[in-house]
């Protein structure tokens, strides 16, 4: 790695120092996205998607581009990913109205809430455990935790929706599971869980669907 731990806890520190109180009212946008979701509404879809669409524009230029890339330059190359992120979630779920969401209370349900509580509750738990104390913690609205957060909403998924949304998210739970886990951050194994398990059943859910319709 091209920094150390210490180096790594500090962005932290820094980024949560400066943007505070903004995380609280991230995780506020959280709790309307799923709210929105459970309580259907004419404009759920397109709310719930401008929030992923400002939630990975933030990552991409708050965090990444501002903050990380002091300590790593490829930091340059994972904010314009996110950027693009931002406006992949923009153009399918806003302007191509692409994404549909809607709690069930079935297996897909189910699962997509226990990716959510665990991006919310469970990741600073599991963290606060490992000494990543506020403010050198990663709070909501930094990549890895919200990176679950998102595949615990794309699962609640009720239509198929283009496989270009996923390729990002995707990428980034394998390297930043990597990168965090070298680095002791035991908190994200669950970003690859959600990764490769969040994939695989969106992957699995669109295709039965898709055989449904056609039936």
């Amino acid at each position: 790695m091209p920094f150390t731990i210490e180096q790594f806890l500090g962005v932290f520190e820094k980024y949560n120092l400066a943007v505070w109180p903004t995380q609280v009212f991230m995780v506020l946008l959280a709790a309307v996205a799923i709210f929105l979701a459970v309580k259907k509404t004419a404009y759920s879809n397109k709310i719930i998607s401008l929030v992923l669409t400002f939630f990975w524009l933030w990552m991409g230029i708050a965090y990444h581009i501002t903050f990380f890339a002091a300590i790593n330059k490829a930091a340059y190359i994972f904010g314009v990913l996110y950027i693009l992120q931002g406006l992949i979630f923009l153009y399918a779920g806003v302007i191509r109205s692409r994404l549909s969401f809607e709690f069930a209370s079935n297996f897909y349900g189910v699962m997509g809430t226990l990716f959510i509580i665990y991006a919310l509750a469970i990741y600073p738990t599991i963290g606060h455990a490992y000494g990543h104390v506020y403010p050198k913690n990663p709070t909501f609205v930094l990549p890895c935790p919200t990176t679950i957060f998102t595949f615990g909403i794309l699962i609640w998924a009720q239509k198929p929706f283009p496989k270009y949304v996923l390729v990002i998210p995707l990428l980034w739970s394998i390297i930043g599971f990597a990168a965090a886990i070298s680095l002791g951050m035991f908190e994200d194994i669950g970003l690859l869980v959600a990764g490769i398990l969040g994939t695989g059943m969106i992957w699995y859910h669109n295709r039965a669907e898709k055989v449904e319709v056609i039936g």
